[in-house]
């Protein structure tokens, strides 16, 4: 990593801040509800998201037991509203809802305040659940202070210099984790921010292809990838 340390990881957070404003803090902060929400949606923005996740609570409930006795179509009546493959989702939920019921007796928070290990484990159980969808309602949740990454978050760091692109998506993920580690702020609403701070510049500027770099965007004296282009 090109700087190392907190104080250079502080800077960015400070200065996306600054640009984009204090982000409002999530909504939706229930582990259960968070997995739901993941799954409802496939390759859709997040206001098609939160009206997929919005119908699935008013028409049937995120409880278990609500989505348990909901047929396939009413699921998927919620599903279609997030995208493609609603049949698939729909199924998704149901599987979800089996192993929140029958496997962990309806009381997923029981499994969070185990060591980490065993509480990522137990995430993972869940469909599209991997590291970072573990580490970010864990993060969410307020369970373990972990700075949960996706994918936008993950490339603007990257490009930050944070770590070098692997072969793989899981690979880079966590190369950046361990060049973070103990130089994160400890406090979740500060993680939570820098979490949601990242997203959006990765999303808004930071772009998978044709990053607007030259678009007045406020970390362009931390980026490697930035003063790489301009030479």
């Amino acid at each position: 990593m090109h700087a190392a340390g907190s104080k250079l990881f502080s800077v960015i957070v400070k200065r996306l801040e600054k640009f984009y404003g204090r982000p409002t803090p999530p909504k939706i902060t229930g582990p259960l509800e968070l997995i739901l929400f993941e799954n409802v949606a496939y390759l859709a923005d997040d206001d098609k998201r939160a009206a997929a996740f919005a119908a699935l609570k008013q028409n049937i409930g995120t409880r278990p037991e609500e989505i348990l006795k909901a047929s396939q179509k009413q699921i998927e009546e919620a599903t279609r509203m997030g995208g493609i493959v609603p049949e698939l989702r729909a199924r998704r939920l149901r599987q979800i809802a089996e192993l929140a019921h029958y496997i962990f007796d309806d009381d997923l928070g029981a499994e969070l305040k185990k060591p980490l290990p065993q509480a990522k484990k137990s995430l993972k159980r869940f469909p599209t659940i991997g590291d970072p969808g573990a580490e970010k309602i864990l993060m969410f949740t307020r369970s373990y202070p972990v700075l949960a990454l996706e994918s936008n978050g993950l490339r603007a760091l990257v490009r930050l210099g944070f770590a070098e692109e692997k072969k793989s998506y899981s690979a880079t993920y966590r190369a950046v984790q361990q060049a973070l580690a103990g130089k994160l702020p400890s406090g979740y609403d500060a993680l939570i921010a820098a979490h949601q701070l990242l997203r959006q510049h990765g999303q808004e500027i930071c772009k998978r292809t044709r990053p607007l770099c030259e678009a007045g965007c406020p970390l362009t004296a931390q980026c490697r990838y930035f003063q790489s282009r301009a030479k």
